[in-house]
């Protein structure tokens, strides 16, 4: 008996997913299986290239009664702009999860981890920041950067937008892009420090491996959504922030303590090992372990887990077969 498989170009997988509420209903139902403990999800199998300034992550998680589960191969080559091509890259995919054989191969070039990131964000500003919430300040300039302003405006309702970044011509362009994708002002501010000082919600999208954020910037009743830091290498936030803070939430706590923010702020002996904190997952199940007043301060930390690759490869999946979109070949 032949086993077929679907294979989906980037285009066609663009065709079919995008970055909208339905895409950020369907993230947020994936981390609240994990919070329940539905999902099984090993650490990320990671691997750096320091002479290439390149990576490569693995993920993969399987959620109880899902059909599917995703492998997710995802290299990030930090030079690649300068020769023309995009810093992130990779594929999905797609096992039974009652054969064990593949079901989809997604050549999507990380388009799918992308947008999911994108939605965790939103995600995260959703149940952490203040509803009233009226101004967002984009740490970084590059394609997260537009996906996360793009995605935050699905939940929260802006008058203003500002951008920092390094290069200033790099961060007039993002500007401009935010400006088209979400009908909202948006202006670049070349000093940080404004830039955090002066924003309600705050988000950083680079891969800093040093931080940017420091902890006397920060102003009553401020949310922060930290994705740039992955690995073990990267740092954007202050560690002494977790002084100030009232909340802190991770995707995945363990996750964080080798890969994120809470890695710092242990190895500065801030944080204790064992410490452990409310997961998005349990935000969303559970409201009211999140914002509990409208001074606080919180902070999200998204190193981007193998429950939201799951959730989208099978969503792609689903989508493709329904519209017979992809080619199809008998194994």
């Amino acid at each position: 008996m032949s086993n077929k498989i679907f294979i989906l170009s980037e285009k066609e997988i663009k065709s079919l997913i995008h970055l909208d509420l339905n895409l950020i209903a369907e993230i947020e139902k994936a981390f609240v299986a994990l919070a329940k403990g539905e999902v099984e999800m090993p650490p990320i199998l990671s691997m750096e290239m320091k002479d290439q300034r390149g990576e490569v992550d693995v993920k993969t998680a399987y959620i109880k009664n899902f059909n599917g589960f995703a492998v997710k191969i995802s290299p990030g080559f930090f030079n690649n702009p300068s020769l023309g091509l995009p810093s992130l890259n990779g594929l999905m995919i797609l096992f039974s999860s009652k054969t064990g054989l593949v079901q989809s191969l997604l050549l999507d070039n990380g388009y799918l981890t992308d947008i999911r990131t994108a939605a965790a964000g939103a995600i995260s500003i959703k149940y952490l920041s203040n509803e009233n919430s009226k101004s967002l300040g984009i740490i970084g300039s590059g394609l997260q950067a537009r996906l996360q302003a793009q995605a935050a405006c699905f939940v929260r309702k802006f008058d203003t937008i500002t951008v920092w970044g390094r290069d200033q011509l790099k961060t007039e362009k993002c500007a401009e892009d935010i400006k088209s994708i979400t009908n909202i002002n948006c202006k670049i501010e070349l000093d940080i420090e404004k830039t955090v000082k002066e924003n309600e919600i705050l988000i950083t999208t680079t891969p800093s491996k040093k931080y940017l954020i420091k902890q006397s910037w920060l102003q009553p009743g401020q949310h922060i959504t930290a994705m740039g830091s992955d690995n073990s290498e990267k740092n954007e936030i202050d560690p002494n922030i977790f002084k100030s803070i009232d909340l802190f939430v991770p995707d995945r706590n363990s996750q964080s303590k080798k890969l994120g923010e809470l890695r710092t702020a242990i190895k500065e002996n801030i944080v204790k090992e064992n410490d452990t904190f409310p997961e998005l997952g349990n935000i969303i199940v559970d409201p009211n372990l999140g914002r509990s007043n409208e001074n606080q301060i919180t902070l999200c930390d998204l190193t981007g887990t193998g429950v939201q690759d799951t959730a989208i490869a099978t969503l792609t999946d689903k989508l493709a077969k329904e519209k017979n979109i992809g080619k199809i070949i008998e194994n």
